[in-house]
C-alpha cells in the first residue's frame, strides 16, 4: 500500500487508510484526556486493505514522555511498491468577468482547449527527497476540458504517481487561456485512501499577464513548524508573492496586500473645496487601508488621486452572484444613476418636506424618476423599490414602509420608544450608566465655555418625582447617558461655517424605572462661543405645555441626528469595517493558507476590503454620501479619527469589556456569561452575549486543538507576525498603546481571535442590517438637523412662526427631500442581504470537514447557534421583556443568526460584507 497519502500531518489528519477508530485513537493520544487514553489498546494497530497478500500497511505508533506522551506521531510503512493512477478533477466556475468573457481571445481559449493545453498542473510532493534533501521532481500535466455547464466547467487530467513520491501537498496551477479563470476546487481521485482536496476559490491569472505560477495546498492544515519539509519554501514564497515590493501601482489582477494611510479620500485636484486631510498620522491617528499605489495628486503631494475603480487584492474582490443580484453593482448605480436622477427631478437641494403627509407619500405614491437611457435599469438594480408606471413611461421610486412605522405609525414621536432604541434600536452601543455627578465636560474652558452642565441635581430630582434623591439613584444604577458633548464641541463652529447643516455639544439623559424601560429625563445642548457671542447651552425637558413639547421634540430631533452621525461615523464604520481591513491584510501577509488560524479567519474577511473599497469611492469621500447628508459635513470622516484616538481600544472591542466600559455590566462569576447586566432587559446584550460564547467555545475548541502544548503559541512565527504586524502596521498610530492584548498562550489567542470573529460577526450585524428598518423612516433617525433651535438667539420673526406653525419648524429641521430620499435608497442596499451570503456557523470548511475533532467542534457550534435562534424567538414573544415586546413594538432580531436574502432585519453573516 502505497503511503502518499498517509501524511506525516499536524494534529488533525484525515487518515483514510486508518479504520474510524484507529483516527479516534490517535486524536485521544495526542489531545484526548488520560481516562480515556488509558482505556486505549496499547499495541500496534494493523489494518489489512483488501484482504490480499503483501497489500497489508503497519501503523506504528511512538510516543515519548511517556507511554502515550504528548509528542506521539505516527510514521508508516508499505509493502507495496506500485505506482498509482490519479484523475485531478479540476472545477471551474464560468464568469462574465473573466473565463468565456471576452468575444476578442474566446475563440483563442477555445482552441487552447481543444488542443488540451488549457492549465498545467504540476503536483508536489510533501516530503523533500531524503537521498539528496531536495525538492522532488514534480508531476506535471495538461488539464482538458471534460464537461461543460451553465455554472461550471470541468477540466480532467491523469497522472501516475510513482511510488516513492510520497502524500501530495500542493499543486502548482498555470493559466494557457488569455483571460484570468475562477478555480473553486482540484480533487484528486484515485488513491487507495480516498481523494485529496484542494480548496481553491481563488482568481488564476493569464500566464501572458503573469508568467508566477498559482500555489494551491491541500486542505490540511499545519502550524510552521510541523510544515512538511516539501512544502517550507513553497509556503514562504506564497507568502512573498502576496507581500509584494511595496513599489508601483497595483493592476486589477494582483493579489499583493500592503498597507497605507487614508489619503484618497479628498479630491484637490478636482475642487479646492474638496481637498481633506489625510487620516493615519500623529495629528490625525487612524488604522491603515489596502495600498493601491496610485499617484499622488498635483495640489497636495500627501494625497492620492482618485480613479473610477479602487484595487483590491483579486481574491477580495466580490463574487458575481453578489455583483450581479445585489450589492456591488447596486451599491454602485444607486450613487451614480439614481441619485443624480433625484437630484433632477428634486431640483432645489435645500427644499424639505412641506408636511407630513408629504413623507408619507414617499411609501405610497413614491417618486416619479426620468426614465432612463436603458430600459429597465432601475428595477434590475433595485426591484424592492423602482416600479415602472407604465410601459414605455417613466420610473417610480415608492419606498416599502419600515417594519416600525408598519407596526406603529407614530413610534417615531413617542419618549418611550425614543429610550427602547437605546438598547433594541440601531445604536445599541451608546448608551452609558453615570458614574460621575455633576456631569461636567473635560474640553479646555478657555475655548469651549463654561464645563459644568445646566443639567441639576434639582432638575433630575423634579424630573424623577421625588422618589429618589440623585445620589440613591447613582448608587442604585439609575441614570444614563448618551453623551455626544465633548466629541461634538470642537466641531461646532466649524461645521456652522457650512451652509445647510448645524451641530451642537450634547448630553442625554434617562432613568431606568420600575419596569425595567428608560424613560428620558432631559437633553442639554450646548454651543460653544463664538465671535463676541458666549458659550450658549440650554436644557430641554419633557412637559405639559405647549411650547415646552415642541422645543422638546426639536432637541431629541437634533440629538438623534447626532446619534445618527456616531453610529455611521464611529459604532458602524471605525469600528467595524475600518478596524477590520488591518487584520485581513496582515493575515494575508503573514499567515500562511495552510495556517488553522488562516483558515479559521478567512471566512469572516470575506468581501470586506471590498466594500470598504466602495465606501471610500462615494460614501466616504469628500462630497460623498455621509458629507453631504449628515450633521458633520465635510468633517465627518475627521470626526471619526478623533474617535479613534480617544476611544477605540482593542481590548474594549470584546462585547464583554464594551459592557463593563460603559457601566452596563459587572463581572460576576456566579452569573450567566459571567456578566451582570445593569439594565436585565438590554436585548442587544441579552443575545450578543450568547452569541460572543457561543463564538468563544468554538475558537477555543479550534486553538486548543492545535495548539495542545501553550509554548506553541509563542513560537509560532507566522502567528507572532500576524499579530505584531496588526498593532505596529495596521493599527500603527497605537502601536505603542499598552493595552494590547500580548499572545504568548492558548487563552491570549482564543480571547483575540474571538474579539475579531465578534466584531466582523455580531458587532457589525447588530448595527448593519436594522438600518433601513429604524432609518428609512426619516424622523425616527434624521441624519441631520439643518436649523438651530428657536431659542438659540431667535430673530423676532422666526419665534413667532415657530409659535404660530412649530410642525415646520420640526420639517426644516429634517434633512431635505434629496437628503432623505438619498439616504433612505442607500440604507435600503445596505440593509440587504445577498442571495450569496455566508452565515456564522453555517457552513463548514473543507478543512474542518476532514478533521473529526474540528467536525466536531463545528457542530457544537451550530448547534449553540441553532438554539441561540430558540432564544430569540422565544424571548420576543414574552411580553415581561418590554424593551422587546409591547404593542407596536418590533421584535430585537438583529442577532438571530440565518436570513433569507433581502431587508429582514435579522441575520448574523460571518463577514462585513456590505
Amino acid at each position: 500500500m502505497m503511503n502518499s497519502q498517509l501524511q506525516k500531518l499536524n494534529h488533525a489528519p484525515s487518515f483514510s487508510l486508518l479504520p474510524k477508530s484507529s483516527i479516534h485513537t490517535n486524536y485521544l493520544i495526542r489531545h484526548g484526556s488520560p481516562s480515556l487514553i488509558n482505556t486505549l489498546p496499547r499495541h500496534p494497530v494493523r489494518q489489512n486493505h483488501n484482504n490480499k497478500k503483501n497489500s497489508s500497511s503497519c501503523v506504528v505508533i511512538r510516543a515519548s514522555s511517556g507511554e502515550f506522551g504528548s509528542s506521539a506521531s505516527v510514521t508508516t510503512t508499505s509493502t507495496e511498491n506500485k505506482s498509482v493512477s490519479v484523475k485531478a478533477v479540476v472545477t471551474v466556475q464560468v464568469t462574465a468577468g473573466g473565463f468565456l468573457s471576452s468575444l476578442l481571445t474566446r475563440p483563442l481559449d477555445d482552441f487552447t482547449d481543444l488542443l488540451g493545453k488549457t492549465l498545467l498542473l504540476e503536483l508536489v510532493s510533501a516530503e523533500l527527497d531524503p537521498k539528496t534533501g531536495l525538492e522532488k521532481d514534480r508531476i506535471k500535466g495538461y488539464a482538458r476540458k471534460a464537461s461543460h455547464n451553465d455554472d461550471e466547467v470541468i477540466y480532467e487530467s491523469n497522472f501516475t504517481i510513482p511510488p516513492d513520491f510520497g502524500a501530495v501537498g500542493a499543486i502548482e496551477v498555470e493559466n494557457e487561456h488569455q483571460n484570468e479563470i475562477f478555480i473553486k476546487t482540484i480533487d484528486l481521485q484515485g488513491f487507495p485512501n480516498g481523494s485529496v482536496n484542494v480548496p481553491c476559490d481563488s482568481w488564476v491569472h493569464a500566464k501572458s499577464d503573469n508568467p508566477q505560477k498559482r500555489i494551491f495546498f491541500t486542505n490540511k492544515s499545519y502550524i510552521p513548524s510541523e510544515t512538511p519539509s516539501g512544502l517550507k519554501r513553497l509556503r514562504e514564497l506564497e507568502l512573498e508573492n502576496l507581500r509584494g515590493n511595496g513599489q508601483g501601482e497595483r493592476k486589477t489582477s494582483d493579489r499583493i496586500y500592503d498597507y497605507d494611510t487614508y489619503n484618497d479620500l479628498g479630491d484637490p485636484d478636482s475642487e479646492d473645496e474638496l481637498a481633506r486631510p489625510v487620516l493615519g498620522s500623529k495629528e490625525h491617528p487612524y488604522p491603515r487601508r489596502c495600498r493601491t499605489g496610485r499617484p499622488r495628486t498635483q495640489k497636495d503631494p500627501l494625497s492620492e488621486t482618485r480613479s473610477s475603480s479602487v484595487y483590491v487584492p483579486r481574491d477580495e474582490a466580490f463574487e458575481e452572484v453578489k455583483q450581479v443580484t445585489f450589492s456591488g453593482k447596486t451599491l454602485k448605480s444607486v450613487l451614480h444613476a439614481l441619485v443624480p436622477s433625484l437630484q433632477t427631478v428634486l431640483l432645489d437641494p435645500d427644499l424639505g418636506f412641506p408636511y407630513f403627509t408629504a413623507i408619507d407619500s414617499l411609501f405610497n405614491e413614491g417618486v416619479t424618476l426620468p426614465k432612463p437611457k436603458t430600459s429597465g435599469f432601475f428595477q434590475t438594480i433595485i426591484p424592492r423599490l423602482v416600479k415602472t408606471i407604465t410601459d414605455g413611461g417613466d420610473d417610480l421610486l415608492l419606498f416599502e414602509t419600515p417594519e416600525i412605522i408598519d407596526r406603529d405609525k407614530f413610534a417615531w414621536f413617542r419618549d418611550e420608544e425614543f429610550s427602547r432604541q437605546t438598547l433594541a434600536g440601531l445604536n445599541p452601543y451608546s448608551i452609558e450608566l453615570v458614574t460621575e455627578w455633576p456631569l461636567k465636560s473635560k474640553l479646555d474652558p478657555e475655548i469651549y465655555g463654561p464645563p459644568e452642565s445646566l443639567i441639576t441635581t434639582e432638575l433630575v430630582e423634579k424630573e424623577i418625582k421625588g422618589c429618589m434623591t440623585v445620589n440613591e439613584a447613582l448608587k442604585k444604577k439609575k441614570v444614563f447617558i448618551l453623551d455626544y458633548h465633548d466629541l461634538y464641541m470642537p466641531y461646532v463652529n466649524k461645521v456652522r461655517e457650512i451652509g445647510g447643516t448645524t451641530l451642537y455639544g450634547s448630553r442625554t439623559l434617562l432613568f431606568l424605572t420600575e419596569d425595567g424601560t428608560l424613560r428620558p429625563l432631559a437633553i442639554e445642548l450646548t454651543r460653544p462661543p463664538v465671535g463676541d457671542k458666549p458659550q450658549w447651552k440650554q436644557v430641554f425637558t419633557p412637559t405639559w405645555d405647549a411650547t415646552g413639547c415642541w422645543l422638546w421634540r426639536l432637541a431629541k430631533a437634533h440629538v438623534c441626528a447626532h446619534d445618527a452621525g456616531y453610529h455611521q461615523l464611529v459604532i458602524h464604520w471605525l469600528r467595524t469595517h475600518c478596524a477590520t481591513e488591518p487584520y485581513i491584510i496582515a493575515a494575508n501577509r503573514q499567515l500562511s493558507a495552510m495556517h488553522p488560524i488562516y483558515r479559521l479567519l478567512h471566512p469572516h474577511f470575506r468581501y470586506t476590503m471590498e466594500i470598504n473599497a466602495l465606501a471610500r469611492q462615494s460614501l466616504v469621500n469628500a462630497g460623498g454620501i455621509i458629507e453631504r447628508c449628515f450633521s458633520p459635513a465635510k468633517y465627518s470622516m475627521e470626526l471619526s479619527s478623533v474617535a479613534y484616538d480617544q476611544l477605540w481600544r482593542f481590548d474594549t472591542e470584546a462585547l464583554p469589556a464594551d459592557l463593563i466600559r460603559r457601566g452596563m455590566a459587572v463581572e460576576d462569576p456566579t452569573a450567566e456569561h459571567g456578566l451582570k447586566l445593569t439594565i436585565e432587559d438590554y436585548p442587544f446584550a441579552n443575545d450578543g452575549l450568547i452569541l460572543w460564547d457561543a463564538i468563544k467555545e468554538w475558537v477555543g475548541d479550534y486553538v486548543n486543538h492545535y495548539y495542545p502544548d501553550p509554548t506553541l503559541v509563542e513560537s509560532d512565527t507566522e502567528l507572532q507576525g500576524w499579530w505584531t504586524e496588526v498593532r505596529t502596521k495596521g493599527h500603527a498610530d497605537k502601536k505603542d498603546e499598552p493595552w494590547w492584548p500580548v499572545l504568548k498562550t492558548p487563552e491570549n489567542l482564543i480571547h483575540i481571535l474571538t474579539t475579531i470573529i465578534w466584531v466582523t460577526a455580531g458587532h457589525h450585524a447588530a448595527v448593519n442590517f436594522g438600518q433601513y428598518m429604524y432609518a428609512g423612516y426619516f424622523p425616527n433617525k434624521p441624519t441631520i438637523a439643518r436649523t438651530n433651535m428657536p431659542t438659540e438667539d431667535p430673530s423676532e420673526e422666526f419665534f413667532k412662526n415657530f409659535l404660530k406653525k412649530p410642525e415646520f419648524a420640526l420639517l426644516m429641521c429634517f434633512p431635505s427631500q434629496i437628503q432623505a430620499t438619498t439616504v433612505m435608497a442607500v440604507l435600503d442596499v445596505l440593509s440587504n442581504h445577498s442571495p450569496d451570503e455566508e452565515y456564522i456557523g453555517d457552513k463548514l470548511e473543507s478543512s474542518w470537514a476532514e478533521n473529526p475533532v474540528i467536525n466536531a467542534a463545528f457542530e457544537r457550534f451550530n448547534g449553540n447557534l441553532k438554539r441561540l435562534e430558540g432564544i430569540i424567538d422565544e424571548r420576543n414573544t414574552n411580553l415581561k421583556l418590554k424593551n422587546r415586546v409591547g404593542a407596536g413594538v418590533v421584535p430585537y432580531e438583529l442577532l438571530k443568526p440565518i436570513s433569507t436574502p433581502g431587508v429582514t432585519g435579522m441575520g448574523v453573516p460571518n463577514s462585513i460584507s456590505i
